[in-house]
């Protein structure tokens, strides 16, 4: 393989039911909402009431990206005790396609490793998968 060649790491995918992840975000005291950041509450407010529909595609990301990780060290330890959901955020572009952007202590862990995202929703289901790449 070329020195410079990247080569899949991880593939992660989750499902998210969108009404019951909308339930879960209305549920009275919880912070589960602060699992996102501020730039993803405003991109998925939409004003058409759908954003339990467009947060469930972020959050099936960050759990994509999470398994994708998990995949990548096989028989090896976890490298962290617990992962903070935001620190991965999805972000879009002028036209919408979506990224993911790494912060906290998995941006260090994965600082030399692309991640590739890709995220759909349908009905009542929302779904992602995530791609990790690096050398």
């Amino acid at each position: 393989m070329d020195a410079d060649a990247m080569a899949v790491l991880g593939v992660g995918i989750d499902v998210v039911s969108i009404p019951e992840f909308g339930d879960q975000l209305e549920q009275v005291g919880t912070n589960f909402v602060e699992r996102f950041t501020v730039g993803e509450r405003r991109d998925a407010a939409t004003g058409t009431g759908e954003d339990a529909r467009h947060l469930a595609a972020r959050w099936a990301a960050k759990e994509a990206v999470v398994k994708a990780w998990s995949v990548s060290r096989f028989s090896r330890s976890p490298l962290l005790p617990l992962i903070r959901h935001s620190d991965i955020e999805v972000v879009t572009d002028t036209w919408g396609r979506p990224a993911i952007r790494l912060s906290g202590e998995i941006a260090e862990h994965l600082r030399d490793t692309t991640v590739h995202i890709s995220l759909t929703h349908d009905g009542n289901t929302a779904a992602a998968v995530a791609i990790l790449e690096g050398s």
